[in-house]
């Protein structure tokens, strides 16, 4: 009698296959299945990282608020290697006011320096910005013309990354240097405020505490600075468009010719319109906060710095943050510029709200985008 030999003993298949070809295949397919794990693993793992990366990246640019402050930050503080009295001698900042003495120069230069130092790092966060280095970029299309002879033109669009803009209607389109150049060319921006700070400083004509150079920043009267001063320029800002045709065509007409503003515009207007809006409320504030040299310049720094940024043609990513807190962006001043008789107020729209001509850029999707 023949023996029974099983098909495991044969090296077959009980459906006559070889035992090592299904195995084979077994180990293929569990092969690919283990890949398509993995790539579908790295897949999701390159999605959380890229989804990551939009949610953060933006943020990065908040660090510009800190930076507008980095003179009086690093020369008022006694634990900073660049305090004043280890950078100047006394001779260039001791100060008596009650002498009648000329005032010495040196607060006078810094304060224009941390201004000028804040719109350095503001001017470069905004170009960076703009150019989508910061993430939350879409691509827009923008029609351009392009000259193809002398009697010809052919019209066409280009693909922009950018931001999304404040106004469905999209950003103006224009040079980044030209835009520079005028925002630090115009006499009515900082050559006069350069002129009033020179002449309201060396002529004494503010409090003597704003001479001296002793204690830090005292934070609380910044708060108090800025808040006065755009109330009393929410006052002349209503002031200018109320009190006659005349009065506005003469102060504040020139800067409404900017329906659709772009940041370089925040102060391209006139010179009446800088006096009675910027400098008025200035000179009160001066007046009515008494604070040291270092407090009034970091109040310096943020307001002018603020006041530019509010004129961007693209959003930040701290502005729905902002709108909650009743803090000025550039949505809420795009609607002042878009209908001319609403948020009258600039740094915040706490006076607007409290006179009631406040309007949210979210009510009008119409004219400004989604992400406003």
């Amino acid at each position: 009698m023949a023996p029974n030999i099983s098909s495991v003993e044969t090296g077959l298949h009980p459906e006559n296959k070889p035992l090592s070809v299904n195995l084979d295949d077994s180990f293929e397919k569990s092969r690919d299945s283990t890949e398509k794990v993995s790539a579908n693993l790295d897949t999701l793992s390159s999605n959380n990282a890229q989804s990551l990366r939009n949610l953060l990246l933006p943020w990065c640019g908040t660090v510009v608020w800190p930076l507008m402050l980095t003179v009086p930050l690093l020369l008022s503080s006694p634990y900073s290697f660049t305090s004043y009295d280890s950078t100047f001698p006394p001779s260039w900042y001791e100060y008596d006011h009650d002498t009648g003495d000329r005032p010495k120069p040196l607060g006078l230069f810094l304060g224009i320096f941390a201004v000028a130092v804040g719109q350095v790092f503001v001017l470069c966060y905004f170009y960076l910005h703009s150019h989508g280095y910061f993430g939350s970029v879409k691509t827009f299309l923008s029609e351009v013309s392009i000259n193809k002879s002398e009697n010809e033109e052919e019209s066409r669009d280009v693909k922009q990354l950018t931001p999304p803009p404040v106004q469905v209607k999209g950003a103006p389109q224009y040079a980044f240097s030209e835009g520079l150049q005028t925002h630090l060319s115009q006499p009515e921006g900082f050559v006069l405020l350069t002129v009033y700070l020179s002449g309201t400083w060396m002529f004494r004509l503010m409090p003597a505490c704003y001479y001296s150079f002793e204690g830090g920043i005292q934070w609380a009267r910044v708060f108090a600075c800025l808040i006065l001063q755009d109330g009393i320029q929410y006052l002349m800002h209503r002031l200018e468009h109320g009190v006659s045709p005349a009065f506005y065509r003469m102060s504040h007409k020139p800067h409404h010719k900017f329906t659709n503003p772009r940041l370089f515009d925040a102060f391209n207007g006139s010179t009446a319109d800088t006096i009675i809006m910027i400098l008025i409320p200035l000179y009160s504030v001066a007046l009515l906060v008494r604070c040291n040299v270092w407090t009034y310049m970091a109040f310096g720094s943020v307001y002018a710095n603020w006041l530019t940024l509010i004129h961007s043609e693209y959003p930040f990513p701290w502005d729905k943050s902002f709108r909650k807190l009743g803090f000025g962006t550039p949505g809420d001043h795009h609607v002042h510029h878009k209908f001319f008789k609403y948020n009258y107020g600039h740094l915040f729209m706490w006076f607007d709200r409290v006179c009631r001509t406040y309007q949210n850029p979210e009510d009008h999707p119409r004219v400004f985008s989604p992400e406003v």
